[in-house]
């Protein structure tokens, strides 16, 4: 009996593919995990129901927490959005990536990235890098002496 090694002649090629690992545990994996525990269990003492009982309620209240997680981070971004259109027209202080300083009327608004970009004399300044927000004063209006 004649034992070929394992390799490009052997006929069985070599996969590229690599499997990549999962980072979060969503539903899905909660339910494959349950499937694989009813699949491999002792049919002399299976799983009791109260356990199943639980693991259900688990995978619900998960569910749950993620709904409740995205609509919080979809709250929080409204509000940047917000507050980025709210300061255009004001005087701005910020910092610089470097550190320093710089200030000047903010112009425009652009939401194209995760946190808004305010523009400031040219400057592309990201909302969460302003450190001061002063409204200019309007003709006529009162001043403090």
């Amino acid at each position: 009996m004649t034992v070929e090694a394992l390799g490009a002649t052997s006929g069985i090629q070599a996969g590229t593919t690599t499997r990549q690992p999962v980072q979060s545990l969503d539903s899905d994996v909660f339910m494959k995990l349950l499937v694989t525990q009813l699949k491999y269990q002792d049919p002399g003492a299976p799983m009791d129901t109260n356990q199943m009982m639980a693991q259900s309620v688990q995978l619900s209240m998960m569910e749950k927490m993620t709904e409740l997680s995205t609509g919080a981070k979809e709250s929080f971004s409204l509000q940047m959005r917000t507050a980025a259109a709210q300061i255009v027209g004001s005087e701005v202080s910020y910092l610089l990536p470097d550190g320093t300083e710089g200030s000047g009327v903010a112009t425009s608004v652009s939401f194209a990235t995760g946190v808004p970009v305010v523009t400031v004399g040219g400057s592309k300044v990201p909302l969460d890098s302003i450190s001061g927000i002063s409204v200019p004063a309007t003709p006529g209006s009162l001043t403090p002496s």
